[in-house]
């Protein structure tokens, strides 16, 4: 008996195989295509942190003005002072507009960086400047929040002396709570004030 060889006719799969295949078919057909870039960014979130004259704050104190947010510490040799530096200028191009903005400096350091700390470190660049900072859990649970991240690389000495690997993202978020987007934190002052003017206005 020779085998045949080619497609067999739909009819030869029977009625009830049939349909499942046009309905399976239908299926893929009518399924609605889903974008990877459609689920929601979650960046932010509730915190209680510790201002530079010891008062508790929250995420709600901030409620109803832009936030410029950047996690670093005091003892940074490089980073933190070159980029609350582009900070305090950006916000001072800004102008009036300024008063629409709430700039935070939160610490990833909270053993060395006490709110006297951080009130001293973030007014040498601007008054307007908020440093915060708080438990080592409650840095850990804001820094969660917001992707953020923070990680002691102590020498062989140990003790005090040592370095912060941290990131260096600046978030923007709305009056609202709600994350806008972020620069790096080599953007200069001049890219810094530009966007929070289109964003502010």
């Amino acid at each position: 008996m020779k085998r045949r060889h080619g497609l067999l006719s739909p009819w030869a799969y029977g009625p009830h195989t049939l349909f499942c295949i046009i309905f399976a078919a239908a299926l893929l057909i009518c399924q609605p295509l889903v974008r990877a870039d459609t689920a929601p960014v979650t960046v932010g979130g509730p915190f209680t942190l510790t201002a530079p004259d010891g008062t508790t704050v929250t995420d709600e104190t901030y409620r109803g003005k832009w936030l410029l947010v950047f996690f670093g510490y005091t003892s940074c040799p490089d980073i933190c002072p070159t980029t609350l530096s582009s900070i305090a200028a950006a916000i001072e191009e800004l102008g009036p507009d300024a008063a629409k903005l709430q700039p935070l400096f939160i610490t990833v350091d909270p053993e060395r960086d006490t709110p006297e700390v951080m009130g001293s470190f973030t007014a040498a660049f601007d008054q307007r400047i908020v440093g915060l900072t708080g438990s080592p859990q409650q840095i850990a649970a804001v820094s969660e929040a917001y992707g953020a991240y923070g990680v002691a690389r102590r020498g062989e000495a140990g003790g005090d002396d040592y370095l912060m690997d941290h990131g260096t993202h600046i978030y923007i978020m709305n009056p609202q709570g709600q994350f806008v987007e972020g620069l790096d934190s080599d953007t200069p002052s001049s890219g810094i004030a530009a966007r929070l003017g289109e964003l502010v206005r």
